[in-house]
């Protein structure tokens, strides 16, 4: 193609993008205009002004929320129609616009009349003849890629349209990534759309191999829930779940740049509101944790008697000694407990201990009074009522969950659920923080605990055990731990089960305890679960499998497959493949759809440091993208030093949000990908963990355009 066609083209584009983006100011102004006439509303001294006031300011932010999430790239695409299906061009962009007649200049994506820039193939052209993808640095046009899908309808026609550039799928997936994934709503292909724009019931299943674009087709079918169904899926809220910190802050552009504000991110570690956790456990402690004998373990551990609590309660009444022992304590805890969750049995505490006392009232001047008198003795009783609280006081999880850092403790609720070994490493393995494995297990204690009561309910006033501070009702969702000393309730509340959709992505490596937390979220929620098999973190999948069907429960089950892997060239995909065959991984092959011509490199090094450098140095050199350095947990930090005091390096292509390098284990480049990966000893990555063969084929499956692996002579 003629460089003055191409220039051409590009210069007719962009005289169409400015006209859009003079709407995006105009509709701008209008939302600012309607957030102002909204405030002005507000002064009108009635109660109906203070309404519309709300109505119309809310529904002002959430427009210039949309308008201003959209500025970057907000027009990607163009379809040229046969004559008769449409004689004016149709844009296609990350919202909608319309002119100040009222007239559509821009098709929002997710509409029904954009699905056929998705679904249009040269086998199925649905009346497109050419379809265009803008490409854009801000509001600057810089190329166009132009897909002719029907030839015969061009030459039909007589048309004038010039057909630019190798191609837009290829065009995309020659790019450089950078520390954020990009949307690619302009290169989405027919199978992945069928996946998008599946049915908003029941469960959406996307599998595929490395490099399908799982993650990416998820994201945007979340989006597309926002819109076919706002207030639905806006007044639930959709919940998007990934593996780890690293890979949250990789995605977190892609739905804000599709439009979508309103959806919560987060990842395994901080699914708990107020909860933060990145430590990672070594896997055999996090297989201990995460396995599904760990929710009896927990049961048993939220009925046990309060380490320290007192053992006994005596007092005199009248001709008669009263005690509490061991054995009448314990009935009193078996009662209480038969009544329901932990904490809301409080509210009966007194009233069972009293019973229980009673009972042994057998003089005859104790017997000369009431039990109600009785009770109103023990009911004013400074020493009964302090007896009671520390006795059975209300609970929080994260104290719960520290009596197992007590190795008898954790004997006795483990027997027969865990042996000796699993109660050794359990025992050393707690931290001053916690892990992201620990975060499913303070949920599990915060269910079993239930919430406290809350003075004003309609049962007994505990006199002296609840707290008379509480002035509203929590739910248990509300009382989200911030750490082991205690909780507090969050800013933003959301219901745990009131999340209208939720989007798992890497589900393959769930632990059980980790679907139990994720299902408590998602009763009522359709769900997008996006996995891969060979790639799983977790040794025992029929656990996980069973415990991803009780959270999903009955819900229609809607199935797609991706088939071609977009994000490796042939080359590095054949050397992955290679290896997951040799090990004999039961690994989803997809088909690579571009080759670069480089193979991999595979070299046996002396000197690891000075490999490392002069290997990065080259990718450096060669790639303009981010270059990913893949270590074993235990060569971290040592890696991560050698990098950092490289001048070249640590001056240039590490830190800061344009950095280029990054040092990671094999586990957190999950989801991730990079131009250049160097695997630091892959046989060491492989030992780490009984499931090391399936993280080791993930890590060589990251590169988009070079990989080495570095490994010492044995």
């Amino acid at each position: 193609m003629n460089e003055d066609v191409a220039a051409r083209e590009i210069s007719r584009e962009q005289e169409f993008v400015d006209t859009v983006y003079r709407q995006l100011q105009e509709s701008t102004k209008s939302a600012q205009a309607l957030a102002q006439e909204g405030i002005a509303r507000g002064k009108l001294g009635h109660e109906g002004g203070l309404v519309e006031r709300d109505a119309m300011v809310f529904q002002a932010a959430r427009r210039m929320a949309t308008l201003d999430a959209a500025h970057e790239g907000l027009v990607f695409g163009r379809l040229d129609m046969r004559p008769e299906v449409d004689t004016e061009p149709r844009y296609v962009g990350r919202i909608g616009l319309r002119d100040q007649n009222r007239d559509v200049l821009l098709i929002d994506w997710r509409a029904p009349a954009a699905a056929v820039f998705y679904q249009a193939t040269h086998a199925d052209p649905h009346g497109v003849i050419r379809r265009r993808i803008l490409r854009s640095t801000a509001e600057k046009v810089i190329g166009v890629e132009d897909d002719l899908l029907d030839a015969e309808a061009l030459t039909e026609s007589g048309s004038d349209l010039p057909i630019v550039g190798e191609g837009a799928l290829m065009a995309q997936l020659s790019r450089a990534r950078d520390r954020s994934m990009h949307s690619i709503v302009a290169t989405i292909q027919a199978e992945q759309d069928k996946a998008i724009r599946a049915p908003n019931k029941g469960v959406v299943s996307i599998s595929g191999g490395p490099g399908t674009g799982k993650t990416v087709v998820a994201l945007h079918r979340a989006a597309f829930l926002l819109y076919a169904d706002r207030r639905r899926y806006e007044t639930g809220g959709v919940l998007v779940v990934g593996p780890s910190g690293v890979f949250m802050r990789y995605i977190e552009r892609v739905l804000p740049s599709l439009g979508e504000t309103a959806v919560a991110l987060r990842s395994l570690g901080e699914v708990v509101d107020g909860v933060k956790a990145s430590r990672r456990d070594d896997p055999a402690v996090a297989e201990i944790k995460g396995g599904a004998g760990m929710a009896e373990l927990l049961r048993r551990t939220s009925r046990q008697a309060v380490p320290g609590s007192p053992r006994e309660f005596r007092v005199f009444y009248r001709d008669d000694v009263i005690v509490l022992g061991s054995r009448e304590l314990g009935a009193v805890r078996r009662q209480l407990l038969s009544m329901g969750l932990r904490n809301r049995s409080t509210t009966k505490v007194a009233s069972t201990l009293i019973d229980a006392m009673w009972r042994q009232v057998r003089g005859e001047r104790g017997r000369e009074r009431t039990k109600e008198d009785f009770a109103e003795e023990m009911r004013t009783s400074d020493a009964f009522l302090s007896f009671a609280a520390e006795w059975w006081p209300i609970l929080d999880a994260p104290s719960v969950l520290a009596w197992l850092r007590d190795g008898d403790f954790l004997a006795r609720v483990a027997d027969g659920v865990l042996d000796d070994e699993s109660v050794r490493l359990l025992t050393k393995s707690w931290g001053d923080d916690l892990s992201i494995d620990d975060v499913p297990l303070l949920d599990e204690l915060r269910y079993l605990l239930g919430d406290p009561p809350i003075v004003g309910d309609a049962d007994e006033d505990v006199l002296g055990l609840a707290d008379t501070s509480l002035q509203e009702v929590f739910t248990a969702a509300d009382r989200e731990y911030a750490g082991p000393r205690g909780w507090q309730p969050p800013t933003n509340r959301v219901e745990d089960d009131g999340f209208a959709h939720v989007l798992i992505d890497e589900a393959q490596d769930l632990t059980p305890m980790q679907w139990r937390m994720i299902g408590r979220r998602g009763r009522t929620a359709t769900w997008t679960i996006v996995g891969d098999l060979a790639q799983s973190s977790w040794p025992v999948p029929a656990e996980a499998a069973s415990a991803r069907a009780a959270a999903l429960g009955e819900k229609p089950l809607h199935e797609f497959h991706l088939s071609k892997n977009y994000r490796n060239s042939s080359e590095i995909y054949a050397f992955a493949a290679a290896y997951a065959q040799r090990v004999g991984l039961d690994a989803d092959l997809p088909d690579a759809v571009r080759s670069t011509g480089i193979e991999p490199e595979a070299g046996i090094v002396d000197d690891l440091e000075s490999s490392v450098r002069s290997s990065l140095a080259a990718l450096s050199g060669e790639v303009a993208g981010t270059i990913g350095i893949v270590v074993p947990v235990a060569r971290r930090a040592e890696v991560s030093g050698w990098v950092a005091s490289w001048p070249e390096v640590a001056g240039s292509l590490v830190g800061g949000a344009d950095a280029r390098v990054v040092v990671l284990t094999g586990l957190d480049t999950k989801g991730l990908e990079f131009d250049g990966i160097i695997v630091v000893e892959p046989d060491e990555i492989e030992r780490e963990s009984t499931t090391g063969r399936a993280t080791l084929y993930v890590v060589l499956t990251r590169a988009t355009q070079r990989l080495i692996t570095l490994a010492t002579v044995r």
